[in-house]
């Protein structure tokens, strides 16, 4: 029995909390569409994310801006090219942009999806986008490119060699410029479908998109690990993708279809204690800021 009580008091100290989820009320950018996947630019606090159709489907680029406290109405990116892109992602510093791109054909079929990466140029605009080599990107989708603080970059593939039907790969760059790719492992993986993974950003911790569900996953001094699926407050309906968790590691926004006829919209997910809510810009977060206490 004691052994039996100790298990069930680790597994509710592991087990991720009944987050509080509200949807973002976000004029500018909620539309009849779909928006998801936000990234924040921490030198200039623009949001950017992907819209698409209802349907999820025909993925584009789009910035809003933070002006008087409210989002300003949509444009595409800057960084825009013919064909899909979707699933922006920024270095800590603001100096390089992550993406994904059908660019180098203008394909509209979503298995041209490769990883591309942008700089930041010296008078705040962008050099010319490139495009990462194998064996990174692959003959296959590659999607939701994320770097850890430990220099791995995390991303998602259907490519052959991995456990299940979608499967979390991570890369690393050597200092002759090489990459070396393999597969995240069964700690993240199964033979079901594992599309993205945001760590968070101090290393400890991260949300996995899944067919499943969101999951929360934790690394421990023997690699990652399941520490459970989010209760039905995040995972509602099997729609939830685009996990942003926030730098102080409180709160996540995430994208499901809200139903009642509407598109996908932003949700945020509040994992720590706050009695107040967010105002206009507040999520997802300016430089660095989350939730006010």
């Amino acid at each position: 029995m004691m052994r039996s009580a100790v298990m069930m008091l680790a597994a509710a100290a592991t087990a991720p909390a009944a987050p509080e989820v509200r949807q973002l009320d976000l004029p500018g950018i909620s539309s009849a569409m779909w928006e998801s996947h936000p990234a924040i630019d921490p030198l200039t606090g623009d949001l950017w994310f992907v819209r698409s159709d209802a349907g999820f489907s025909g993925w584009r680029l789009y910035v809003s801006r933070c002006v008087r406290n409210r989002w300003t109405a949509a444009t595409p990116a800057p960084t825009a090219a013919a064909g899909l892109e979707a699933d922006p992602w920024f270095t800590r510093d603001g100096r390089t942009l992550w993406f994904i791109s059908s660019r180098a054909t203008g394909s509209a079929a979503s298995k041209g999806l490769d990883i591309w990466r942008v700089s930041r140029a010296r008078d705040g605009g962008w050099e010319a986008p490139e495009k990462l080599p194998a064996p990174v990107n692959s003959d296959d989708a590659e999607w939701f490119p994320r770097v850890a603080p430990d220099g791995w970059l995390y991303f998602g593939s259907r490519r052959p060699g991995g456990l299940g039907k979608d499967d979390i790969w991570r890369a690393r760059q050597a200092a002759d410029g090489r990459w070396t790719v393999e597969n995240a492992g069964p700690a993240i993986n199964t033979a079901d479908a594992e599309y993205e993974f945001a760590p968070a950003p101090d290393g400890k911790w991260g949300v996995l998109a899944t067919d499943k569900g969101l999951f929360r996953i934790e690394h421990t001094p023997a690699g990652w690990r399941r520490a459970g699926r989010f209760g039905p407050t995040v995972n509602a309906n099997g729609t939830e993708i685009g996990p942003l968790i926030a730098r102080d590691g409180r709160s996540f926004v995430f994208s499901r279809d809200a139903g009642a006829g509407k598109s996908g919209e932003l949700f945020v997910a509040r994992l720590g204690a706050s009695r107040a809510g967010p105002a206009r810009c507040d999520w997802p977060p300016q430089r660095g800021s989350s939730w006010r206490r």
